[in-house]
């Protein structure tokens, strides 16, 4: 199968840098469906040719990680702030829309509240009902379509089935034993279902199973199995799903009457990217330590890969952030974070640990350096 392999996410960013905060509640699969058998490599290769650009629906996550509650008010809380712990616990779900690579629109649907953000072209707009405040993101130059199209093109981190799906896949090589299961319908669809179950023994993941239309073979859901968890630790599909092209207005945000708005300039990125709140996947073809930005490195292969980063480079949510500080427990030498899928370790000298492994392996990891 023809794809660009991608670089893993590092464990950190995913849950901590959240600054669209996204998604989604648990969806299983339906009943079992009667369709014509296909190899795990012809439903990879279905992925591979589908020609969805354009679509809306709602989306649906949830993640049962093992992580305890944390408090979203009190003491140092800003009211109506956002923790990326509130993405890793419990059920959310978003409404998203997609025309193409340059224009989307996600709406996460809060309790009495909504946040909408909207990219179209060069701009970004990121709102909160809650409190009416609104940040524009304006690209320094006017963002182009690429001359060469590519059918599977759309915004790089939307938080959907085929995004996460890709990242997923993108791993996949000996360290993956890809198979066939029973097809199922999702959002009303007729899907066939690929398995991926990782073939070490150190990691905490158990398998992936990614649900792909039987029509367009577009990824409708992910779900992803901790070992020794009966339910599923993490999963995202679509509940609703058009294959139409959306209204063009609803690329064109307003800030409504009131609203708090804060105009801010992307200094690098020509068309700003979703955060997607995803567990992070490991690039089995990195098997030696390699720079991923300022100071982080990447010990491992596969599944057990271990992102570390030096004192001082760590995110500041990591540092500043009043529901993580009492979600982390004590260890020798530092504090952690474990759950049924991640594990953080952050030492008291400042250097930062995390990986799809248990929270002993991040301390060996450290040990050697």
């Amino acid at each position: 199968m023809a794809r660009t392999r991608q670089r893993w996410l590092p464990a950190l960013l995913i849950p901590f840098a959240l600054a669209i905060a996204v998604l989604l509640g648990s969806v299983q699969a339906g009943a079992t469906v009667s369709l014509p058998p296909k190899t795990a490599e012809e439903i990879l290769a279905m992925i591979a040719r589908t020609e969805v650009r354009a679509f809306s629906g709602t989306v649906e996550q949830t993640a049962e990680l093992g992580l305890p509650e944390v408090p979203t008010s009190g003491p140092g809380i800003a009211p109506g702030a956002i923790s990326a712990l509130e993405f890793l616990t419990g059920s959310h779900t978003a409404r998203v829309y997609v025309d193409g690579p340059l224009r989307a629109r996600l709406q996460v649907l809060d309790q009495m509240a909504e946040r909408d953000v909207v990219i179209n072209g060069g701009d970004a707009w990121f709102y909160n009902s809650r409190d009416n405040s609104a940040t524009h993101l304006t690209a320094p130059a006017k963002p182009t379509v690429p001359e060469k199209y590519e059918p599977r093109m759309l915004p790089p981190d939307m938080p959907t089935p085929e995004a996460m799906a890709s990242r997923f896949l993108a791993a996949v090589d000996a360290s993956t034993e890809v198979t066939a299961s029973e097809s199922s319908t999702v959002a009303g669809r007729s899907a066939y279902s690929l398995v991926l179950n990782p073939r070490s023994t150190e990691t905490l993941v158990d398998s992936v199973t990614i649900d792909v239309d039987s029509e367009t073979g577009l990824p409708l859901g992910v779900e992803v199995r901790a070992n020794g968890q009966a339910e599923p630790a993490y999963s995202l599909a679509y509940t609703k799903l058009d294959l139409s092209t959306p209204d063009a207005e609803l690329f064109n945000f307003t800030p409504p009457p009131g609203a708090t708005v804060t105009e801010k300039v992307l200094p690098v990125k020509p068309v700003p990217s979703m955060a997607m709140p995803a567990m992070p996947v490991p690039d089995p073809a990195v098997a030696e330590p390699e720079v991923r930005g300022p100071g982080a490195s990447v010990t491992g292969k596969g599944w057990d890969s271990v992102i570390s980063l030096p004192a001082g480079s760590a995110p500041a949510e990591l540092t500043s952030n009043p529901q993580l500080s009492q979600a982390l427990q004590p260890v020798g030498g530092g504090r952690a974070l474990t759950t049924s899928l991640l594990s953080v370790l952050i030492l008291d000298d400042g250097r930062v640990y995390a990986g799809m492994v248990p929270l002993e392996r991040l301390q060996s990891a450290a040990a050697a350096q």
